[in-house]
């Protein structure tokens, strides 16, 4: 049995790990996201495009969950026309 406690101790310390990784990566996303949102592409040199875009076609794969979270870890929110321009 300690072997087993030992196992269930380690299991806990690397789904802690973990989820203190998501966290961290949902609080990118979401602070991506929203930056994302606000941008005017226009306005903006074509590297800083095409990173932007890269970033937006990563976003876009994400389920609406996923997104939600991440945007919730941020405090933020994505109004409909910003999104869509």
């Amino acid at each position: 049995m300690p072997h087993r406690d030992q196992e269930i101790s380690l299991l806990r310390r690397e789904l802690e790990l973990l989820m203190g990784e998501r966290q961290a990566l949902l609080r990118v996303v979401g602070g991506a996201a929203a930056l994302i949102a606000s941008l005017d592409s226009k306005r903006l040199p074509v590297g800083a495009v095409e990173a932007a875009d890269v970033v937006a076609t990563g976003i876009n794969c994400l389920s609406e969950e996923t997104l939600q979270d991440a945007l919730s870890a941020v405090h933020a929110e994505i109004e409909a026309d910003s999104a869509t321009a």
